[in-house]
């Protein structure tokens, strides 16, 4: 546009040095011409079509007829009437004040980077808090930010408001309930001799510590009843509260096993029809066993098999760590950790060996 408007302003400053010789009788004759070209040329276009300036010409016949009075403007015989001439002088005014810098105001600081991610911890770990309730336990914590800040955060990380996420899911759900939840479930195996052999278990779902309650090759009624007693004085002396026994809808069970769990103050719930994965904690339990266990060794008789099941059940409650608890053992806490360069520089391991070395437990030398 510069280019254009200086190209017009040397070519008009060139037609001013040809009209100073000129005589006011020739300029009259010139105008009136000009004038006639206008009125055909508005005439050509009288269909509708509509005359386009480009920024530079705007510039210019703004600058060169902003001075005329408006009287003066209304009888010139112009493509645009006189109000769009003081438009276009308006605009260029304003463009060449927004090329002027402008004083840069004081702004806050950037929020400190452990501030943003102890704010997003907090609205990760808790659903139901908007920014309102984290800004005031940000306060308690000692940490002084507005609450357009906390909002800021939240908006920025893409997370939605409180009410938008409080639905709680079923991993959370069975988390918050696992204190009062076990489950039980039989499962079968095959001894050298082709007898078959009935175990049945029992796993928290909190601790995932295992019980063995027995195996037998014929879960008689009697059989499974003196189980659930054995289960329920076991439960009472470890202090275990438990509130919900999950088992599928075996004909095992004896209807006599849930008065047994119900007098002790436990409710058995049942898992629909063909559905493992609503007991999914047992029959992982139940697949690790068989893994670990029973498919790498040869059961001789009923007698190995609780040998061998009382092994892997130590093993499991004592030593062996597991995913759905953050790797910890249900019996036994996790050491804590050596971060000493010397001391693991020269690891000192021992191996414990169970079931004549099917099992292998490590600890490190005292």
């Amino acid at each position: 546009m510069l280019l254009r408007l200086a190209y017009l302003g040397v070519t008009n400053a060139l037609a001013l040095l040809r009209l100073l010789p000129m005589s006011d009788r020739d300029k009259d004759a010139e105008i009136l011409a000009l004038r006639h070209q206008i009125m055909v040329l508005e005439r050509q276009l009288g269909g509708g079509e509509r005359v386009r300036f480009n920024p530079a010409d705007r510039a210019w016949l703004a600058a060169l007829l902003h001075p005329l009075p408006r009287a003066v403007l209304q009888q010139l015989r112009l493509l645009v009437r006189p109000d769009t001439v003081l438009r276009w002088h308006r605009d260029l005014i304003a463009r060449r004040h927004a090329r002027r810098p402008r004083p840069r105001r004081a702004c806050r600081p950037r929020t400190v980077r452990s501030i943003r991610t102890l704010v997003l911890r907090l609205a990760r770990e808790n659903s139901g808090w908007g920014y309102r309730r984290i800004h005031g336990e940000l306060l308690v914590l000692g940490v002084k930010v507005a609450a357009s800040t906390v909002w800021e955060i939240l908006h920025d990380a893409g997370i939605d408001p409180a009410p938008e996420r409080t639905s709680s899911t079923w991993a959370t759900f069975l988390r918050s309930q696992a204190q009062a939840l076990i489950a039980a479930d039989f499962f079968e195996t095959v001894t050298l001799t082709g007898a078959r052999l009935y175990v049945l278990a029992v796993v928290e779902h909190a601790t995932r510590r295992a019980r063995i309650l027995g195996a037998t090759p014929h879960p008689s009624a009697a059989w499974v009843v003196q189980a659930a007693r054995n289960l329920v004085m076991d439960l009472e002396d470890t202090g275990c509260q438990v509130k919900y026994l999950i088992r599928d809808r075996d004909g095992k069970y004896p209807a006599l096993f849930d008065t047994i769990l119900t007098d002790a103050g436990i409710e058995a719930v049942l898992t629909g029809v063909r559905m493992p994965r609503m007991n999914s904690i047992m029959e992982r339990w139940i697949q690790a066993c068989r893994h670990e266990l029973l498919d790498r060794t040869l059961i001789w008789n009923q007698a190995h098999l609780l040998h061998a099941l009382r092994e892997y059940e130590h093993h499991h409650n004592q030593h062996r760590p597991h995913r759905g608890i953050a790797n910890a053992r249900p019996l036994r806490a996790l050491p804590d950790p050596t971060t000493k360069p010397a001391a693991l520089t020269h690891l000192h391991v021992r191996r414990h060996d169970r079931l004549g070395g099917l099992l292998h437990e490590y600890e490190q030398a005292a």
